[in-house]
């Protein structure tokens, strides 16, 4: 039987620093209303980088710049600009995600190619940018240290997220820390990346294995949200490496960015747009990983399913609805299946009156874990989202306004 959730993913109360290597800019340039807007984080050299995209067709120019500039697999330095997305915005778009570039690396003394860049927010508009040029000119470095934090960055990079999302963690056996931000509601369901989520480091890792390395966990943590079923245009997750604190055992760092990946991801599904309950779906006992993750997908996506979920509706049978309609794994027989809601069995065994009393009164609490046993083989996976709720309808019926 699987552990219960956790809350570990609680965002941290307390103000966390950025990395050693690192300091940020925050400020408010006018892109949509007086929030903070305009984000930079830059290092004081090169760094080892990785990054995971969209694979969205109508990416955006920061996703192509972005792309571009991480072949060489290191950068300096990330911008975001959040509230607008400059997602089909053409070639006039593209060349002003460039001149943004440009311009963050002419301040800190580098090549627009050291430069690496992300947006979130309405798509279709371009940026007002006499408004971030003037945001651009008042760019002076050095930043100061630790005057901005890695709280200060995850608010700077929100759209409709209710609360920052942060996390940090130390590397095992070294003083190299590894410390995250995400921003993320709506519009997600990852694919080779998620939203935005941004992890700094002052480990010392080669290009190469952090390149490896990152795109394992992200596959594990990020590429396991789902909110809504609609992959972002905007997807960008990177990940820089300052080397500050000297070189670490592979392993450590691999399990300290697994637990800053995961604690993010479950930030995210838990502030998903009006939701109200955090959805955990474990499927194991399938053929594969793969069969395990297509699975539980389709459970967690099932509108019926997170309506359920979010109505304490003890309807077991909307699960084997979504495990049904997965139609091309036709080795999945029911009667091997195993259908749980935290401990509670549902199918096959027959749930009386009071076993639904009792599944109805579990699904009335804020974190929800549902549990298939497919009965092929040791394939699993596990994925978050959240319920569905009047909210999220309200919220993206008046998102442009």
């Amino acid at each position: 039987m699987p552990e219960p959730l956790s809350t570990e993913s609680a965002p941290a109360p307390h103000h966390i620093p950025l990395p050693r290597g690192f300091a940020g800019h925050v400020a408010n340039v006018g892109i949509k209303d007086a929030t903070d807007d305009f984000v930079v984080v830059a290092a004081e050299g090169s760094c080892a980088a990785a990054g995971v995209f969209t694979l969205s067709r109508f990416a955006g120019p920061s996703v192509v710049v972005s792309r571009e500039n991480l072949e060489g697999r290191s950068a300096q330095a990330v911008v975001v600009i959040s509230k607008n997305a400059n997602v089909a915005t053409g070639a006039e778009g593209l060349a002003n995600a460039r001149e943004i570039v440009a311009g963050v690396a002419d301040t800190i003394g580098c090549a627009p190619t050291d430069v690496l860049i992300a947006s979130t927010g309405v798509i279709g508009r371009q940026y007002p940018m006499d408004r971030v040029r003037a945001g651009l000119a008042a760019l002076a470095w050095p930043f100061t240290v630790d005057a901005v934090t890695a709280n200060d960055v995850a608010t700077g990079i929100m759209t409709t997220d209710t609360v920052a999302k942060i996390a940090s963690a130390r590397v095992e056996g070294s003083d190299a820390v590894i410390v995250g931000v995400a921003k993320g509601v709506g519009m997600i369901e990852p694919n080779m990346a998620t939203l935005i989520t941004l992890m700094f480091t002052d480990a010392e890792i080669e290009q190469d294995a952090l390149d490896v390395i990152f795109r394992s966990v992200i596959d594990r943590t990020f590429n396991c949200v789902s909110i809504d079923t609609d992959t972002s245009t905007s997807d960008t997750a990177i990940v820089l490496a300052s080397g500050v604190a000297g070189p670490v055992q592979h392993a450590a760092f691999v399990a300290a960015l697994f637990e800053v990946a995961l604690s993010l991801t479950k930030q995210v599904a838990r502030d998903g747009e009006g939701a109200e309950k955090l959805i955990e779906v474990l499927v194991d006992g399938a053929r594969d990983h793969a069969q395990a993750k297509r699975v539980a997908k389709a459970i967690v996506n099932s509108p019926l399913v997170k309506t359920a979920v979010h109505g304490a509706d003890p309807n077991w049978g909307r699960v084997a609805m979504a495990i049904g309609k997965c139609s091309d794994e036709t080795d999945i027989d029911e009667a091997a299946v195993i259908i749980r809601f935290g401990p509670h069995e549902c199918y096959p065994s027959q749930v009386d009156a009071a076993g639904l009393d009792a599944l109805a009164a579990y699904l009335t609490g804020a974190e929800v874990q549902i549990h298939v046993s497919l009965g092929i083989d040791d394939g699993e996976a596990t994925v978050w989202g959240c319920d569905l709720t009047d909210g999220y309808i309200r919220i993206n019926a008046d998102y442009t306004t």
